[in-house]
């Protein structure tokens, strides 16, 4: 293609409204250009330059998203110390938790506020998410941020999730054994979903094998369940409840429609 044809199709996608949700600023070499993207950076520019009193009003944004972070934090201060009397073997796993009941000094309590805790974040990130929809606060020019939080949700299932399997009784092996088998069928990746046979998958290879670390749910499913759950999935949530903050305080908060 000759260079007018590149300079269409490159006009074409900057001005759709789905590059404007993502990147928030023009790219012609200007000093207001220059300006807005130091301004308009994640880690130079972190706060808005100012924020509207009214776009603050607890009756229209409830406050889910501010509750639901403090929940993460409390959820991550509570898991720190439930490391310390844990061991993610399928022989100790169990009597952990039993030892977390009835010989830690206040054991019993910091696991329940930890699985109860958990259950609550799920809750308060679907409040969120309808609050933000029944509002309108996910269209322009928010989209993005949309986005953002709709893959939050997923990391929050996930962590609940993977969380299941860590007490290694039969409730957790048998909820992750429901998982992992519908995962089979999940296209392209799943030997049972749809194009899976076509690129090669099979029992052995496919997404529900390397969720598990092999074909059933043993030591190798415990373990990995731990490093998603305590430290893959939290330290991707955190990277995302930053950008999703930053994003609210940039596109600027629903409030102020």
């Amino acid at each position: 293609m000759d260079k007018k044809s590149d300079a269409k199709i490159k006009e074409v996608v900057t001005s759709s409204q789905i590059w404007k949700s993502i990147f928030r600023r023009k790219h012609d070499d200007t000093k207001r250009s220059r300006v807005l993207a130091i301004v308009g950076n994640f880690f130079m520019h972190l706060h808005p330059i100012s924020v509207a009193r009214h776009a603050l009003a607890l009756k229209f944004t409830w406050c889910m998203g501010g509750v639901t972070f403090l929940l993460f934090l409390f959820l991550t201060l509570g898991g720190v110390l439930l490391m310390f009397y844990y061991h993610p073997t399928t022989g100790e796993a169990y009597w952990d938790i039993k030892d977390l009941h009835y010989s830690v000094p206040f054991g019993k309590i910091l696991r329940n506020t930890h699985r109860w805790g958990g259950h609550l974040m799920v809750i308060t990130v679907m409040v969120h998410m309808f609050r933000v929809f029944m509002t309108g606060s996910y269209k322009r020019p928010r989209e993005f941020n949309w986005a953002i939080g709709v893959i939050l949700l997923v990391f929050t299932l996930l962590l609940s999730f993977t969380g299941y399997l860590l007490t290694w009784d039969q409730l957790g092996m048998w909820a992750i054994t429901v998982g992992t088998n519908m995962a089979r069928a999940t296209p392209f990746i799943g030997h049972e979903g749809p194009f899976g046979e076509q690129l090669g998958m099979t029992a052995h290879n496919d997404v529900r094998f390397a969720l598990l670390g092999g074909s059933v749910v043993g030591a190798n499913a415990l373990l990995r369940a731990y490093v998603w759950h305590c430290i893959a999935i939290p330290l991707i949530v955190t990277f995302l409840i930053g950008v999703h903050f930053w994003r609210v305080r940039k596109d600027g908060f629903s409030g102020s429609l």
